[in-house]
């Protein structure tokens, strides 16, 4: 079972959206039944069965094995991940294209990079599963609180200069010894504000209190 898988079909991009099957993938993180997942959703189990076939069709959940019970055999399946998250090659026609940009300071831009990451890790993912292999990543994720944006806008150019001096550094660009090159890799790097979490409600005690 994967921490995150990444859809590329449409079809299956589809069929994860409807709710009850969202549901059902949710509760099969742990193996289940029909009959099971018909008593947490609050369904019948002919309806939940048209739903798990849908999702095994498309490759979302998968059979872990099959108990015989009398006349009956029961089908135990889980989801093929903990978590899923859709990539733009489900909508290849109209998904962003980072070549579009090339603006650093557009939050289309930014955008743009982030789908083509999900894609292109997704595929790694998959790759490095099939290989048996790990992948090598390294990511940084952090908050920061700018007085004024003139700071903002300074940060910016202090990071922009001491990644270029990095990169200056280690990039191999074919002179290395016997003149076979390293394996490429994709740098990224993001800044955008915090979403805005909000108010909440004072509770009837915490009124009185002030």
């Amino acid at each position: 079972m994967l921490d995150i898988e990444v859809i590329e079909d449409p079809a299956a991009a589809e069929a994860s959206l409807d709710p009850i099957r969202t549901r059902i993938l949710q509760e099969l993180a742990e193996p289940g039944s029909a009959t099971q997942l018909a008593v947490k959703v609050g369904l019948p189990r002919q309806k939940v069965n048209y739903h798990l076939k849908a999702l095994e069709r498309h490759g979302l959940v998968q059979l872990v094995e099959e108990r015989r019970k009398g006349n009956v055999t029961e089908r135990v399946l889980q989801a093929t991940a903990a978590s899923y998250l859709i990539s733009p090659v489900a909508l290849a026609s109209v998904a962003p294209d980072p070549h579009r940009f090339s603006d650093r300071f557009s939050a289309f831009w930014l955008l743009a990079l982030a789908g083509r990451m999900v894609q292109e890790v997704g595929k790694l993912i998959a790759g490095a599963a099939a290989a048996r292999q790990k992948l090598a990543t390294f990511a940084i994720d952090g908050e920061i609180t700018f007085r004024t944006a003139a700071d903002r806008a300074a940060f910016a150019e202090e990071l922009g200069v001491a990644v270029t001096r990095l990169v200056d550094k280690y990039h191999d660009g074919g002179t290395s010894p016997g003149g076979q090159p390293g394996r490429r890799h994709r740098l990224v790097v993001a800044l955008h504000p915090v979403l805005k979490t909000p108010n909440k409600p004072l509770s009837a005690k915490e009124q009185d209190h002030d």
